[in-house]
């Protein structure tokens, strides 16, 4: 995930820009649009002077957790949310006004700029400053033991999920997780209470309207839009669930497997069970797999950390972005410390133009060297927008950051480890579905999990769905959307939304649904932009300087432009679509419905 911050550092930055924005527009006469441009213009001058410090003091809190740098965190915050606040007031004048689309754009983007709006009561804003500070940490520090005496944090059950096959053990461990978020419940509410206010504010019903309008469109087209896609995917994502069942069924007895069509959330090989790759030894037929074990060949050429990131950074420079600035690798945490506490969620961090860093504890296995490509995505992109004005240095929406991560990771394949020596020779042919069916354990099985972390927040901003329902709804989408089941009774005194990082942490999640769907899109044109436009799985984009020009042309527009734009200029189209998607895993739909045959599918 990326960690986007801009944030101002002081509270003295109050004091030279009420000043400095008053001279834009005299209160003696009606503002005009040329005032406006010189407004934004002034403010980004001070968003830029300003926001180093206090993304620099959620770094340390990230990296270092203590008392001490939480309280520097909770301060910071709240100084710059002050400012912000009274920066969008500032900016209500000139609603209303006919502005050019440069000033226009960024006047919303200055409304949409933080994922938790704040109030602009003095004591209601630091209150919300404290919760968010309170429930990240929560989340971070969350411990659980066994009544074996065996302990685990966060880093500790992912890695025992992902490998244990003993059905009482995963149970166990999926429930010890979730005994680390009833604690945030009362908080989480108070968090939504607050944030909504702060909503309002700005002209939006809630924080999940605010959410929605971020896409270039009405804030309420844009369910429809995602459903959309969802529909579009949703044969193939119920071909996959009927398969999974019916192989764990066979793995774990019928004794296990609910009556109702669902799968138990804890025999997926993820905690969240989001993604299900790490059970392909049990869903794959016979000895099928990709012919070799990436775990191991990175163990045998003696990878750590930092080598699998200059890998990383080798395909990049290789496709002619160029190479990291030698402050990445001075300041970036890149292995989990022994001497404090840290947050380990991957995340890549844009600090100032000059200053981009990756917080990572980083394991020496296949997963992390995808997830490696993957943040490094994040930094290549904030490298090639870096020269936009302050409210442009993003992307043209929040997918577009994910999905050119994703879109590098497809280019993980076999052709691309023997290019970089990883394998010393291209294994004998796999067969195309083993490697799709590898693939879309991950990939296929994740899309209904991110469309509906947000359907939830979006019920819970909007007041449909209450505290005393939060646990029972979440379940609900889950089974509705997921075809997931509880592998045992959940009351509302748990808070199992809590247990996913994004929701104590308040990062909007629909970012990655949608980079699910586009990153194969942007593979597809990419793959033929290198000549490799027939079979996807064996494409690799290593060494091709025109798929990086054209990927960085898009990406330095930065959110310059609506996402329309930005898509159209490096893929000719103007719409999100799922049909790339459907063709890269054709072969596996059509294996699928074959095995299905027979086959008991769907749930009630």
């Amino acid at each position: 995930m990326r960690f986007k911050s801009r944030q101002l550092a002081h509270a003295a930055v109050l004091a030279l820009l009420v000043p400095a924005c008053a001279l834009a527009a005299s209160p003696s006469k009606t503002p005009t649009a040329e005032e406006a441009a010189a407004f934004i213009r002034q403010v980004e001058e001070t968003l830029d002077e300003k926001s180093q410090a206090s993304t620099l003091a959620a770094w340390t809190l990230a990296t270092d957790i203590t008392p001490e740098n939480r309280e520097k965190s909770i301060k910071a915050d709240a100084e710059y949310s002050r400012i912000l606040v009274d920066l969008i007031e500032q900016s209500k004048q000139y609603q209303g006004l006919d502005l050019d689309p440069v000033t226009a754009r960024k006047m919303g983007l200055l409304k949409r700029m933080q994922a938790i709006p704040k109030p602009s009561d003095h004591d209601k804003l630091a209150e919300l400053a404290r919760l968010e500070a309170t429930l990240a940490e929560t989340y971070s520090l969350g411990e659980f033991c066994l009544k074996n005496g065996d302990c685990f944090d966060g880093t500790g059950v992912i890695g025992r999920m992902a490998k244990s096959r003993d059905e009482a053990e995963l149970k166990a461990l999926w429930a010890g997780w979730r005994e680390i978020a009833p604690p945030m419940k009362k908080n989480y509410a108070r968090l939504v209470s607050l944030s909504n206010e702060g909503a309002r504010e700005l002209g939006f019903a809630n924080t999940g309207e605010l959410w929605r309008s971020g896409y270039d469109m009405p804030a309420k087209d844009f369910p429809a839009e995602a459903e959309r896609l969802w529909q579009q995917v949703r044969p193939l994502y119920d071909a996959l669930h009927c398969h999974t069942k019916a192989k764990l069924t066979d793995y774990y007895g019928q004794d296990v497997m609910p009556k109702d069509g669902t799968i138990p959330a804890h025999l997926l090989g993820n905690v969240w069970a989001q993604q299900w790759g790490n059970i392909y030894d049990i869903v794959a037929t016979g000895d099928s797999g990709p012919g070799y074990d990436l775990t191991l060949l990175l163990e045998q050429e003696n990878y750590n950390a930092r080598k699998m990131m200059q890998a990383g950074e080798d395909f990049f420079d290789s496709i002619g972005m160029g190479t990291l600035p030698a402050s990445f690798w001075q300041k970036s945490l890149l292995e989990k410390p022994n001497d404090r506490k840290v947050a380990c969620h991957a995340s890549a961090w844009d600090i100032t133009r000059d200053d981009v860093r990756i917080k990572m504890c980083t394991s020496v296995n296949a997963e992390d060297f995808q997830t490696v490509h993957h943040e490094l995505g994040h930094i290549y992109t904030y490298m090639a927008y870096k020269d936009q004005s302050h409210l442009f240095r993003d992307t043209a929406h929040d997918g577009f950051h994910e999905a050119i991560g994703d879109a590098i990771g497809l280019s993980v394949t076999p052709n691309y480890l023997r290019q970089i020596r990883l394998l010393k020779a291209a294994p004998e042919k796999t067969d195309q579905v083993d490697f799709l069916l590898n693939q879309a354990l991950d990939k296929v099985a994740f899309l209904p999990f991110g469309l509906l972390v947000d359907q939830w927040r979006w019920k819970v901003f909007s007041g449909e769905v209450k505290p005393e329902n939060y646990n029972q709804t979440w379940w609900e989408l889950r089974r509705q959307y997921q075809g997931i089941s509880a592998p045992m009774t959940r009351g509302e005194n748990a808070f199992d939304p809590g247990a996913k990082y994004h929701i104590p942490n308040n990062t909007p999640y629909m970012r990655y649904f949608l980079a699910h769907i586009m990153q194969f899109q942007l593979f597809e044109k990419a793959c033929t932009l290198a000549g490799q436009g027939g079979d996807l799985t064996q494409c690799s984009l290593f060494g091709n300087k025109e798929v990086g020009r054209q990927l960085t042309a898009m990406l330095e527009m930065g959110a310059s432009k609506p996402w329309p734009d930005a898509l159209e200029k490096f893929t000719g189209s103007r719409q999100m679509d799922a049909g790339p998607m459907l063709a890269y895993f054709k072969p596996l739909k059509s294996w699928l419905d074959e095995q299905n045959k027979g086959r008991s599918c769907g749930w009630r």
